[in-house]
């Protein structure tokens, strides 16, 4: 976890957007939306709600004034549900070439975004467990997302703290 805390505070210290992806009403699929939601309040910095459509939101991915850009989404790796996994930009592109629940690939979007210069494309992914539509996240989703905006928020402070010594 000091891990993915250390890529947050990098994150944070880059002017990272966050792009919250996924449909909402489905389950756990809604992870990237709660998250960014959760971040939205207080983290300082930007924060996308794209829902299932990112691809509407490229323009400003590609041309805004942020040094990374980082989907959260949920993202079938094979884990444990509720477990966390950071793709980088050939990672996506790799696991997500074209095929895609979104009208445009994450992996399409993240090389748009790096193919500009200067910009880094991640993706922070949640194993999901139910993606049924109706449904809420589920318990271990739940608990990770706890866990993810606890994390953000002490990197966050973290990050004010240092810009003030």
């Amino acid at each position: 976890m000091s891990e993915l805390r250390e890529m947050a505070e990098g994150w944070l210290r880059g002017r990272a957007c966050f792009v919250g992806v996924g449909n909402a009403d489905r389950g756990d699929d809604g992870i990237g939306v709660r998250l960014a939601e959760a971040l939205r309040d207080g983290l300082g910095a930007e924060v996308v709600l794209a829902g299932d459509a990112p691809e509407r939101c490229l323009v400003s991915l590609v041309g805004g004034d942020h040094g990374a850009v980082v989907f959260l989404d949920a993202v079938d790796f094979g884990g444990e549900v509720g477990s966390v996994a950071v793709f980088s930009a050939p990672e996506i592109a790799a696991r997500f070439p074209q095929v895609s629940t979104h009208r445009l690939s994450l992996g399409t979007l993240a090389r748009l975004i790096e193919a500009e210069g200067g910009k880094r494309a991640w993706m922070l992914g949640v194993q999901p467990g139910s993606l049924e539509a109706g449904s809420g996240l589920s318990a271990a989703v739940r608990r990770t997302l706890d866990l993810l905006a606890g994390l953000f928020d002490a990197a966050g402070r973290a990050m004010a703290v240092g810009v003030r010594s």
